[in-house]
C-alpha cells in the first residue's frame, strides 16, 4: 500500500491540500534556532516539502514510490530526492536537525519508526509528524457521505486523530512532546470532492466496481446538498525533541 499512491501521483499533487503556513511557524518556534538540515520522510509529491522549504535549510526527501518521487523532483529541484523507503535510508553521520513526516507516519514500520527517527536526529534535533483529517462542517453531509462509504465497505474506519502524538510520546525516546492543530474550511464542488476521494488509500485498494459504486453513491448524496460542500480540514502536528 505504500506505493499505491503512485497510481494517481499527478492527481494527488493537484488535489490534495497544502499544509498551512502556521505549521512552518510552529516548527521555527519549537526549534528556537534555525534549521540547517532536514529529512522529509515519505515525502510523496512534496505537499509537506513545500512547507519545509520555507525553513531555509538543506532538505533530503525520502520517498519509496518512484512515480511520486518523479513528481516531487520536478516540483522541487532544490531538494535532494532519494527514491527509497525510510527503513532503507542511511542518515548522515552527524544526524539532521529535523526529521519531518507528513501523512506517512502510519505507513512506516511501527516497531522501528520512532527509533529510526531518533537515531537520524542530531542531539537537540526535532521530530515533526503531521497530517490532515478530512471532515465536513455540516453533520448532515457527513452522515450522508459516511453512509455511502460504509455501504460499499463496512471496514472503512479512520485511525484516532491523535495517533501520532500518542505513538511518539509512548516511545519514551523524545522529550517536550507536544501537539499543535489548525482548521481550514475549503468549499469544494462535487467534481472536486470526487477527485479528492480518488487519492485516498481505502478507495485505491478497492476493486474497480467498488470504486465506481463509491463515486456514484457520493455524487448522488451530494446532489441533495446542491453539489457543493464545505470541508473541515483538521491539521495536526506532533513535535518531539531528541535530548542533547
Amino acid at each position: 500500500m505504500t506505493r499505491v499512491f503512485g497510481e494517481v501521483a499527478a492527481l494527488y499533487d493537484e488535489i490534495r491540500p497544502d499544509y498551512p503556513a502556521a505549521l512552518t511557524a510552529a516548527l521555527r518556534e519549537y526549534r528556537g534556532s534555525p534549521f540547517r538540515s532536514i529529512v522529509d520522510v515519505g515525502a510523496g509529491t512534496g505537499k509537506g516539502t513545500a512547507a519545509l522549504l520555507d525553513l531555509g535549510a538543506q532538505i533530503a526527501c525520502v520517498e519509496p514510490d518512484l512515480r511520486m518521487a518523479t513528481v516531487l523532483a520536478a516540483r522541487f529541484p532544490q531538494a535532494s530526492v532519494v527514491n527509497a523507503a525510510f527503513e532503507e535510508w542511511t542518515p548522515p553521520p552527524a544526524g539532521v536537525d529535523l526529521v519531518a513526516c507528513g501523512t506517512a507516519w502510519h505507513w512506516l514500520d511501527p516497531a522501528s519508526r520512532n527509533r529510526r527517527a531518533f537515531d537520524a536526529l542530531a542531539p537537540g534535533g526535532v521530530l515533526a509528524v503531521f497530517h490532515h483529517r478530512f471532515g465536513y462542517t455540516d453533520p448532515a453531509v457527513s452522515k450522508a457521505l459516511d453512509e455511502v462509504l460504509q455501504a460499499v465497505d463496512p471496514r472503512v474506519a479512520g485511525r484516532d486523530a491523535h495517533f501520532s502524538f500518542d505513538d511518539v510520546r509512548g516511545s519514551g525516546l523524545f522529550e517536550d512532546v507536544s501537539e499543535r492543530e489548525w482548521h481550514s474550511y475549503p468549499e469544494l464542488s462535487t467534481a472536486e470532492y470526487l477527485r479528492l476521494m480518488q487519492t485516498f488509500s481505502p478507495f485505491l485498494r478497492h476493486t474497480a466496481a467498488q470504486q465506481q459504486a463509491t463515486l456514484t453513491g457520493l455524487s448522488e448524496a451530494l446532489a441533495r446538498f446542491g453539489d457543493r460542500l464545505t470541508m473541515d480540514i483538521w491539521t495536526l502536528l506532533t513535535l518531539g525533541r531528541r535530548p542533547r
